[in-house]
Parts: structure tokens; sequence; C-alpha cells
């Protein structure tokens, strides 16, 4: 297993506002320092901005948690960010999200069996990433099912995950023993 470019500093050697953000981190709904914590924990006030944007995409979406999870899947796809395949895709399950359905996003395919709802996601999602744009009648299927507040929240997601993909990937985040692996692409 590839180690990652900047792992977990050992808390012996960190110093008191790292070790500050640690104790957030630890107390905050996440209740670990897991993905790009270790590394974002070179610049404490970086890590701490970046853990309340993400307790608050997390923790306080008004999307649906099983949606959040897909918009997460798609976002790990698109950036091949393999820590956060394993890490999301293991919650999407707990929260009812088929095998199938991430097993056909992991193939960069689109699911069969999706809700109404799911398609919708996936549309948006996908055309947000293929065209860095939404087609209007897409923008206004989200915003007439799901309300402005939830097509922001939607969008926030999106953009927080890839922020996270990129950090994961750039460091090299490695996926746990015996974690999901992200299938490569042809």
């Amino acid at each position: 297993m590839p180690k990652t470019r900047l792992p977990l500093i050992p808390s012996e050697q960190m110093n008191a506002e790292q070790l500050a953000v640690v104790e957030k981190l630890l107390a905050s709904p996440r209740k670990g320092v897991r993905g790009p914590f270790a590394a974002l924990l070179r610049n404490p006030a970086l890590a701490e901005r970046v853990m309340h944007i993400g307790d608050s995409i997390r923790f306080e979406n008004s999307l649906p948690d099983v949606l959040r999870e897909m918009t997460i899947l798609m976002v790990a796809r698109f950036w091949s960010a393999k820590y956060e395949w394993h890490a999301h895709g293991k919650i999407a399950k707990e929260l009812g999200f088929t095998q199938d359905k991430i097993d056909a996003i992991g193939m960069n395919q689109r699911p069969t069996g999706m809700t109404q709802d799911e398609s919708l996601i996936y549309d948006f999602i996908s055309e947000l990433l293929q065209f860095k744009d939404i087609s209007d009648e897409t923008f206004e299927a989200a915003q007439n099912r799901f309300g402005e507040k939830t097509v922001i929240d939607l969008l926030g997601t999106a953009a927080y995950f890839g922020f996270v993909s990129l950090i994961l990937n750039a460091v090299r985040m490695p996926v746990p023993d015996g974690g999901a692996v992200l299938p490569a692409l042809k």
C-alpha cells in the first residue's frame, strides 16, 4: 500500500494550534482526524476552517443523506479519489444506496433502477462535472423539486468534495487494507 506524502503528525510533535484543531475534530460529529485533516494540520487555521465547512456540508445539509452520499461518490469518481470513494461508498451503502448503483458510478456509468430524486441528482452532477455547467432544464427541475437552499447545498457538496478529493489525491492518502477499491477506468 502506498504511503501518504503527509501523514498525521505525532501528537507529541504538534504545536498548540495543531492540538487545538485535533481536539475540535475529535469533539465534532466526525469524531476523528481522517481524510484530508492529517495533511491540513500543517496549516491549523485552514484545517479549522475546512472542518467548519465540512461539518456544514456533511451534518447540516438539507439534501437527503443518501443523495448527498451519491453526490460525493460521483465527485470521487470524477477525481479518481480512492480514499474518498472508500470512505463514502461505505456510508452510502449503510444509507441504503445499493451496491449495483455504487458499482455503476464507479465505472462512470448511469446506474439503473434509480429513484426520480437520484436520477435528478445524477443528471445535475453529471452535467456540472462533464460540461462545467448545468442546463436550464436540469437546474430548474432540481430547484422545483428541492428548492433553492438544497440546490445550494448540492452545489456546496460537489465543490467541497472536489476540494477534498484534490487534497487526498495530492497527498496520496491510501485506502486502508480491505477497503473499497475504486475501479480503474479504461
